[in-house]
């Protein structure tokens, strides 16, 4: 990765080469997304346009077959990593990370033909699996009029959470080649303000108690808690100088919901408490 990075800022038509041939590929598509990033973060919108409007290109030919998730991938990495860029805070980068969820969702119900085929065929999976004669009477189908909003959340916190996610690897990027360690220590030092953690917090909390309409953005207001509670446990092992494993153990069990909403709200609590400051480091 770190050659890539390397090649990536080694001139503009090599950032364009990596953003349109990454983006060209299957499977790996992902990757223009960091690539345009590492540009923005280094030398600034200006430059991070031109290499944009060449990255975009494929994303479009994606776009065009029904995955239109490269692209909006492509335009919220870019609008993320020019906030960070100008405004130095990953505070107020996750906070716009839940305009970038919304903004997705809205795309996808102005253009719903990926929504549509996606539906489609999971409707067709979900009656291949009920009619199995081992599943008889096992299975709950998800009512049609449901799957679409069940979609839309997923979908749009899906690009909000890989935008950051990959913003995260666009910086680590940026700080191997020109400042070793930064990255770490950014993220080690991640915390969300009181007020921003509160405000968080509620608006989840009132989303979930509105209309279904409201209830389909409640999610968004999770994201930058998530982010937050887990870099308080990068924090806080760094600082232990805890062994490896720790993290690889708290990584396999977050796949467990529980786990989630434990480190949401160690996050919050964390924006009151500020943990990190409490704990000696360990010499």
């Amino acid at each position: 990765m770190k050659a890539l990075a390397a090649y990536v800022m080694s001139g503009r038509r090599q950032s364009i080469i990596a953003a349109v041939l990454l983006g060209l590929l299957p499977v790996i598509n992902f990757l223009s997304a960091p690539v345009v990033a590492l540009v923005t973060l280094r030398h600034g919108k200006s430059e991070a346009l031109i290499v944009l409007a060449w990255a975009i290109l494929p994303a479009v030919a994606w776009a065009v077959t029904g995955d239109v998730i490269p692209l909006l991938l492509l335009l919220g990495i870019t609008v993320l990593a020019q906030v960070l860029r100008t405004t130095g805070s990953w505070e107020t980068t996750l906070l716009a990370s839940i305009g970038v969820g919304i903004g997705a969702q809205l795309g996808l119900m102005i253009q719903p033909t990926f929504l549509t085929m996606m539906e489609e065929q999971l409707l067709q999976l979900m009656e291949q699996i009920a009619s199995a004669p081992e599943l008889q009477g096992q299975v709950v189908l998800i009512e049609p009029e449901l799957l679409r909003p069940l979609l839309l959340v997923f979908f749009g916190t899906s690009v909000a959470f890989l935008s950051v996610a990959l913003l995260m690897l666009a910086r680590s990027w940026q700080a191997k080649l020109f400042n070793p360690g930064g990255f770490r220590e950014e993220f080690h030092q991640l915390r969300l303000s009181w007020k921003s953690g509160a405000v968080l917090f509620s608006m989840f909390l009132l989303a979930n108690l509105g209309p279904p309409v409201v209830q389909q953005v409640s999610l968004f207001f999770v994201l930058p808690l998530l982010f937050a509670g887990v870099a308080l446990v990068h924090g806080l092992v760094g600082r232990r100088k805890l062994p490896v494993a720790v993290l690889v153990i708290f990584y396999s069990v977050l796949m467990y919901p529980v786990m989630v909403q434990l480190v949401v709200l160690a996050a919050v609590a964390d924006s009151w408490v500020d943990f990190r400051s409490r704990v000696a480091p360990r010499e």
